[in-house]
């Protein structure tokens, strides 16, 4: 790589931060709390100083509560990788609250930051170098990457995404298989990746039988991740689903079995115009309608172009997989990890004038404080 693109990506890297930073200091200061609910610490610590504490509210809890102490009940829908490298790399400094968060803060901006020169790499592959800086704002600047800098799984899920992807395009079967462990020992969604990597054999047109006697079995490993946590949750709870099965417990928006897309837009419709909502409820609704209509244009995008099937068919599954639980809720953080999306849609910008690019590059950064902001105070975002 050369220096003039790794100081790009840095500087990129070191912006965003400025911005979410930014976000959550005007939060702080100026937006008053949502309610003492999901604050990480609870009132009494997150009133001390919300800067620090505020990064691991709603979902943070849970990651920073396995890390300590194991799974409780109802925890069963969040995967283990990334609260035990909280765990291991806080051991020297005592397994306490504080700890595990300043531990889990570290884990996901260093991630997140190797992430994006892996993407950068991965992009560099099949685009210019100028596809490779749309795309990587494009991701900087999406309205919820600010979860990438949080106590979530986001940035360490991107991560090993992205290596388990670009070793094996790199021909490294066994390197990705490895790496790809953890991936599926981090979120479900790894699951799509290797269905994207199944997709891209085909679409390399390799010598299929060579490939499944000689490399697959090396890509197999990555599911090794996803199968010791479902036997974990066998053993344990006698449900080895356990982290799809809670979703309609711990989020009561969604509903058992499939619910076509059309049904779920036409929800959004009868909330948006017929529901007496507040602007914050609003705010999110449209945040998550919005991320929606537009992952139905990237795929479609990505196919009249003619754009790499593997990515389509990645970014399919990610969108429509969990839509089918009747809710978009949370779709708007789910789908930030999904890379190829952020390809396409650098793909699209390129052919755009250069204020058509500011003027959604500037909308989708304020969107980004505004989320940031939001989240910080107690607000539900994704």
């Amino acid at each position: 790589m050369q220096k003039s693109n790794f100081l790009f990506i840095l500087k990129s890297f070191l912006v965003w931060r400025v911005l979410v930073f930014i976000a959550a200091v005007v939060a702080v200061n100026y937006l008053p709390l949502f309610s003492d609910n999901f604050l990480a610490g609870r009132v009494q610590n997150y009133s001390k100083n919300p800067l620090f504490w505020g990064w691991a509210n709603f979902d943070g809890e849970h990651y920073t509560s396995i890390a300590i102490y194991g799974y409780k009940n109802l925890q069963q829908a969040f995967f283990p990788a990334y609260p035990f490298l909280i765990k291991f790399f806080s051991l020297p400094f005592g397994v306490g609250l504080p700890q595990s968060i300043w531990t889990g803060l570290i884990v996901s901006n260093l991630s997140f930051l190797g992430a994006l020169f892996i993407f950068w790499k991965v992009v560099r592959l099949d685009y210019s170098e100028k596809i490779a800086k749309l795309a990587l704002i494009s991701l900087l600047v999406f309205p919820t990457s600010f979860y990438f800098g949080a106590v979530y799984t986001e940035s360490l899920f991107l991560l090993t995404s992205l290596l388990t992807y670009y070793l094996y395009r790199k021909d490294k079967y066994l390197l990705s298989g490895l790496v790809g462990i953890l991936m599926t020992a981090t979120r479900i969604y790894g699951v799509f990746v290797l269905m994207m990597i199944l997709v891209d054999i085909m679409q390399r047109k390799l010598d299929l039988k060579k490939f499944v006697k000689e490399k697959v079995y090396l890509l197999g490993v990555s599911a090794f991740g996803l199968f010791t946590y479902m036997l974990f949750s066998w053993k344990n709870y006698a449900d080895p689903l356990a982290f799809y099965n809670l979703q309609t417990i711990v989020g009561e928006q969604h509903q058992k079995g499939i619910i076509l897309l059309p049904q779920v837009f036409f929800r959004y419709v009868k909330i948006i115009f017929l529901g007496k909502v507040h602007l914050y409820s609003l705010q999110t609704t449209l945040l998550e309608v919005t991320t929606a209509i537009l992952f139905v244009i990237l795929p479609i995008y990505a196919y009249i172009k003619k754009i790499r099937w593997s990515y389509v068919v990645y970014i399919l599954f990610g969108f429509l997989v969990p839509s089918a639980q009747g809710s978009f809720s949370s779709v708007p953080r789910y789908l930030v990890v999904i890379f190829p999306a952020f390809i396409v849609m650098a793909v699209l910008l390129e052919k755009q004038s250069k204020l058509t690019k500011s003027i959604y590059f500037i909308l989708s950064g304020l969107w980004l404080m505004i989320n940031t902001s939001l989240f910080l105070r107690g607000y539900w975002i994704a």
